[in-house]
């Protein structure tokens, strides 16, 4: 599914085209995984201020109120001059003075949800917990050691559920932790501050290269220019299995965590 990087990629391809347009049509498709929450013509003549992220949400900040937007397990936005006519999986269009943006949404896990702003109950819901930014300025490392010692799950469970920091997904937890080191079954609030610092630069780092690399494309993520990512191709223990480790040779193996796949080296990560 998208995560985080994935997420900011598609936010860049779009973001700087939009800001500034006027709505001019809205059409719903099918349900999505959340209610819209208003009438989306009241969304014709309003305009596009900017698009941000928080965690895995775009937020489009409208002259009134805010679109929230998530890709869900399989869903990908196009903004274009001209679409196609819309087909069964395209589940919102959004026609602006600029261009139309359009989800793509086949499994239907994704959503468009109105309010009136980020304060608001119905915004909370969505973004009231998550965690730290670890794009921003804001990731401090001794904030993050602290949130793992709150917790005593598993790291890479603590790391997927967003509540410490936000956008860690599958792919990219088994990386970091590969890169710090530290083996993913290991309880989190027995890693120390050394350990979370050298955890905290891996997931920045990581993160980061994935944006700059068109994020990771294993099915059929693409940005809003319909561009494909390439960080899986330089996964160092992510879908290796039984593949020599690149630093010590040793083979990846695979373990299954809460229904996810998690790959790690057992000579490099440790306990």
């Amino acid at each position: 599914m998208p995560e985080l990087p994935e997420v900011e990629v598609t936010r860049l391809s779009f973001a700087d085209r939009i800001a500034g347009a006027q709505i001019e049509s809205v059409r719903m498709g099918k349900p999505l995984r959340w209610p819209f929450g208003g009438d989306p013509a009241a969304l014709v003549g309003r305009s596009v201020r900017a698009v941000r992220r928080r965690g895995k949400y775009l937020l489009l900040d409208l002259d009134e109120g805010m679109l929230i937007l998530h890709l869900g397990m399989s869903g990908s936005l196009g903004f274009a001059a001209q679409l196609p006519a819309a087909g069964p999986h395209d589940h919102f269009d959004m026609g602006t003075s600029r261009g139309m943006l359009r989800l793509n949404d086949p499994r239907r896990f994704g959503a468009v949800v109105l309010t009136a702003g980020e304060s608001y109950p119905e915004a909370q819901k969505l973004l009231g917990r998550l965690g730290m930014e670890p794009l921003s300025d804001g990731f401090d490392p001794h904030a993050f050691h602290a949130g793992l010692q709150q917790r005593r799950a598993p790291i890479k469970q603590v790391l997927l559920a967003g509540e410490v920091v936000v956008g860690v997904g599958n792919i990219y937890a088994s990386e970091v932790l590969f890169l710090a080191g530290i083996h993913p079954e290991t309880p989190a609030a027995r890693i120390g501050a050394v350990r979370a610092q050298r955890l905290c630069g891996a997931i920045r780092g990581v993160l980061a290269r994935a944006v700059s690399r068109g994020g990771s494309t294993l099915r059929d993520f693409s940005n809003a220019h319909g561009e494909s990512g390439y960080f899986q191709l330089e996964a160092n223990v992510y879908n290796r299995a039984g593949q020599p480790c690149r630093t010590c040779a040793t083979p990846i193996r695979l373990l299954r965590q809460g229904q996810r796949s998690t790959y790690f080296c057992p000579r490099c990560q440790h306990f």
